[in-house]
């Protein structure tokens, strides 16, 4: 069976060699040209991202007929495909992926994965995990309902100006919030992948003591988590949040990666926050 998935995934280039995924990319759209999500590093776009104000950079779907080439080449190969792809709410890429498996004549079982970033990134790394030990299809979607029953994410903004700028939020509301240096604090309801704001935070690290609380009324202290911390070019905050959680959280595995251009366009660099998963769901898997 092949795993596909897009660049939202927030997959390490390792992950990806080492499972044998397909990541298909999205395209950045910069004042001065257009590029592939996965052709650019995390620090040159988040620089070209800064550098580009008051410009606005945006993103792009994955093309349909990128999609087509992809699963007729696995299907040539007389494989299964599962194509698991970030939230419809936020993208056009799973009907993008819809339309080509149609055109394309494959075997393809699609999933909107209900989230982005790292709630995207558990259920692509369980799907190829389980793929290679064997798993059959049925058994693999069943799994990936249990880990979207689970997961949380949750992430606060240091600017909401890289909102604003795209037109997720009004001018007046982004203002306000800085001038106010309101940090909202930000999850990512499981059922329908839709935003509601947690809290907000009169400093970073308050909204990230908010988001450590979240957890531990989700979980309790004990249970042990997958923890993957994410953020845009916030390095020593990063640090910070993951301290936070080992001091406060039951860790059984903790990941800091960084978030994609495709998702950084409209969170900005100062983006940050949290996936948590509890490990249990995944026994039986080797993680790598």
């Amino acid at each position: 069976m092949k795993i596909v998935t897009d660049d939202g995934a927030d997959l390490l280039p390792e992950e990806i060699a080492d499972m044998g995924i397909t990541v298909v990319p999205f395209y950045i759209h910069f004042p001065d040209g257009e590029l592939l999500s996965t052709d650019i590093s995390r620090d040159e776009f988040y620089m070209r991202l800064r550098a580009a104000a008051p410009a606005v950079p945006s993103t792009a779907s994955p093309s349909p007929g990128t999609f087509v080439n992809a699963y007729r080449r696995f299907a040539e190969e007389g494989e299964e495909i599962l194509s698991l792809h970030i939230t419809g709410k936020m993208s056009s890429t799973m009907n993008d992926a819809r339309v080509a498996a149609e055109y394309s004549g494959a075997d393809v079982s699609l999933v909107d994965t209900l989230s982005f970033s790292g709630g995207q990134r558990f259920q692509v790394l369980a799907a190829a995990l389980a793929a290679q030990a064997g798993w059959a299809k049925e058994a693999i979607l069943g799994l990936l309902e249990r880990i979207r029953a689970v997961t949380e994410l949750a992430f606060t903004l240091g600017t909401l100006e890289y909102l604003q700028r795209g037109g997720r939020i009004g001018r007046v509301q982004a203002l306000l919030g800085s001038l106010l240096k309101i940090k909202p604090v930000i999850v990512v309801d499981k059922r329908d992948s839709r935003f509601s704001t947690l809290g907000r935070g009169r400093s970073l690290s308050q909204a990230l003591r908010l988001i450590v609380d979240h957890l531990i009324q989700t979980y309790g202290p004990a249970t042990p988590l997958w923890l993957s911390v994410l953020h845009g070019q916030f390095t020593e905050q990063a640090q910070n949040l993951a301290n936070l959680l080992r001091e406060r959280l039951a860790v059984a595995r903790l990941d800091v990666l960084r978030i994609s251009p495709a998702l950084g366009v409209h969170a900005g660099p100062e983006a940050i926050g949290v996936a948590a998963v509890p490990m249990q769901i995944l026994e039986g898997l080797v993680l790598p």
